[in-house]
């Protein structure tokens, strides 16, 4: 499997998200959250593994 770069789009358990910075055995990606209370975008960072994602756009 290729690991991810920097500014990948990744998928995960069934959420997407950009990397952010990419580690020997894993990456950490922002993965959107929309508070539609509050309707703006926030951001929430973790760290996975370089077997758990798939590379959707990069």
């Amino acid at each position: 499997m290729e690991a991810a770069k920097f500014g990948n789009i990744v998928e995960l358990d069934g959420m997407r998200g950009k990397v952010e910075k990419v580690n020997g055995n894993s990456v950490i990606v922002d993965i959107p959250i929309n508070d539609s209370s509050e309707e703006h975008e926030m951001f929430e960072k973790t760290i996975v593994d370089h077997k758990r994602y798939k590379i959707i756009e990069g």
